[in-house]
């Protein structure tokens, strides 16, 4: 069985939800306290062990791949100022050499096709794919305990209510091993009250090479686009996939209460922030 070494990261999106803020700043740029939503996800994939991170980007992302670089004039203002805490912690969220890919997706035609854009640098071996929405810190590592487990294709799932379940990409629940489970079918955005479980698919996944081949010639389905689940669908007559329970809280950055709702958890677990943070929040509320 194959190490995962290797993570694709999706950020081509629009961000149409957080315009005008987006017009010329990528949606994963911005930041939940004082780190770009996307260095959360890299911190997140660095910390379970990934070794090699591939974004998918598309125009206007430049400054992505800018802030994965060295800034050499900046460092060198930080050190002639003697600012040795804010340069030691450039320094360690630097990727080393190598460790970063940039490839480009050309049409904005969905989220199965941008993975595709990345077969050439996955190559012939297993991969993770992380949205860089979702903010799930612990979940990679959750994930690749599951793969070590039981191999194949792992979906990171959370239970939402029965009547959200028409919002998202729902699983169906076979043999139970405790935090994972045996999927034996899929459905993108069921009709309400149609759904085979609560279980959604939350923006993590570990898949399988053949999942290339089946995308490169995967019809569009869902929004005129080319469906991710569509493939994983096809993929599952010949492999298994297995669900892992996230044990822990997602933020979708992607809408705004998500977004707030990050920063509020994220700056009150701080140090150096959440005392002094909670009591102006507290201050806030029973000012209302």
């Amino acid at each position: 069985m194959k190490r995962i070494r290797k993570a694709v990261l999706p950020v081509a999106g629009l961000g149409t939800r957080f315009l005008p803020a987006t017009k010329a700043v990528p949606k994963e740029m911005l930041c939940v306290v004082d780190r770009p939503v996307v260095q959360h996800v890299v911190d997140e994939a660095r910390a379970a062990g990934i070794e090699h991170f591939i974004f998918v980007t598309g125009r206007n992302k430049a400054v992505i791949e800018d802030h994965f670089d060295i800034a050499y004039e900046l460092n060198q203002t930080l050190e002639a100022r003697g600012k040795t805490k804010e340069l030691e912690l450039l320094t360690k969220d630097q990727p080393k050499a190598g460790q970063t890919s940039f490839t480009r997706q050309q049409e904005p035609l969905g989220l199965g096709h941008a993975v595709w854009c990345a077969r050439e640098l996955v190559g012939d071996e297993p991969f993770a794919v992380l949205l860089p929405d979702m903010l799930s810190r612990g979940s990679m590592e959750q994930m690749l305990a599951a793969y070590e487990k039981h191999g194949g294709n792992i979906i990171a799932v959370e239970e939402v209510p029965e009547d959200q379940t028409h919002q998202y990409g729902i699983v169906s629940v076979g043999e139970e091993f405790g935090q994972t489970f045996e999927i034996t079918g899929m459905v993108e955005k069921p009709p309400k009250g149609t759904a085979p479980s609560n279980y959604i698919i939350s923006g993590r996944y570990i898949l399988q090479p053949e999942i290339f081949d089946l995308l490169s010639n995967q019809e569009r389905g869902a929004g005129n686009e080319i469906q991710l689940t569509d493939s994983m669908i096809r993929l599952m007559k010949d492999q298994k996939f297995f669900g892992m329970k996230y044990e822990g809280t997602t933020y979708d950055t992607g809408s705004k209460i998500g977004f707030l709702m990050a920063n509020v958890a994220y700056a009150l677990e701080r140090e150096d922030l959440g005392p002094v943070f909670r009591q102006e929040l507290e201050a806030l509320l029973r000012g209302q």
